[in-house]
């Protein structure tokens, strides 16, 4: 075997590892993030949940500037997961069970544009 048929064949080897381990991403907006955070993190075949912002005018903004509501972010979370252990459909079955998406810019005592109800 030639050294260019040995990298050929470990590219191919690498590319159907990375296939089997495949991290997809969902980004949901349902009230505080800490809160649903908290939730997903419990979930089988997520790997990682980070909070931050989206959606708004005001580049890195802070948590101070959020809350002011005029920098039109919403608080969100991405989720990494694994598709082969639970599905964009069954993580959005827990998103839309976790919170009131009928309610505006409020989620239980948390209110403002910053806890409305997203999906990106």
């Amino acid at each position: 075997m030639t050294d260019e048929s040995q990298k050929s064949q470990t590219a191919e080897q690498n590319k159907a590892a990375d296939a089997q381990n495949e991290r997809r991403l969902a980004t949901f907006g349902g009230g505080c993030f800490w809160c649903t955070e908290a939730v997903f993190l419990r979930v089988r075949g997520v790997s990682r949940v980070v909070s931050g912002y989206t959606g708004g005018k005001v580049p890195n903004p802070s948590y101070k500037q959020v809350c002011t509501g005029l920098t039109g972010h919403a608080e969100v979370i991405q989720i990494e997961y694994d598709p082969a252990q639970v599905s964009y459909e069954q993580l959005l079955d827990i998103h839309l069970h976790t919170h009131d998406p009928t309610t505006l810019n409020r989620q239980g005592n948390d209110v403002g544009t910053q806890y409305r109800s997203a999906i990106y």
